[in-house]
């Protein structure tokens, strides 16, 4: 078993915690780990998981520019994710979600996911969102 319950079984489906925060300042302090007051109830839980969090948008660019760098770009998903972060109103969005990385791990295990987002829940940081 992998850490914190993250298996790769078959029959075990795996989950996702995503957040989004709709003040765009504190959005941008979020992925340089600044714990502005706006922000330290939220970084507490997150340390508390072992759970920082990813910038969706900066994990599309780092995922257009792998891509890109080993010749793959005729693939859907990268059409998708390059049109995403071209466009400013996706891209304004995309900088205040993000996923939660558990352990390193980009899915856990329900349990995990379940006291993660149980967590975050009452800190009203914005939608919070199970993928």
């Amino acid at each position: 078993m992998g850490a914190r319950g993250n298996e790769n079984r078959n029959d075990a489906q795996l989950h996702q915690i995503r957040f989004q925060v709709s003040d765009s300042a504190a959005a941008r302090l979020i992925p340089l780990n600044l714990h502005g007051p706006d922000v330290a109830q939220l970084f507490d839980i997150l340390t508390k998981h072992r759970a920082p969090p990813k910038c969706q948008f900066h994990a599309f660019a780092e995922y257009v520019a792998k891509t890109e760098m080993h010749g793959s770009d005729d693939h859907p998903l990268y059409e998708w994710t390059k049109t995403a972060i071209e466009n400013p109103a996706k891209k304004e969005r995309h900088l205040r979600s993000f996923a939660l990385y558990v352990d390193g791990h980009k899915v856990y295990t329900k349990e995990i996911a379940d006291e993660l987002e149980a967590s975050l829940r009452p800190l009203r940081v914005g939608a919070v969102a199970r993928a």
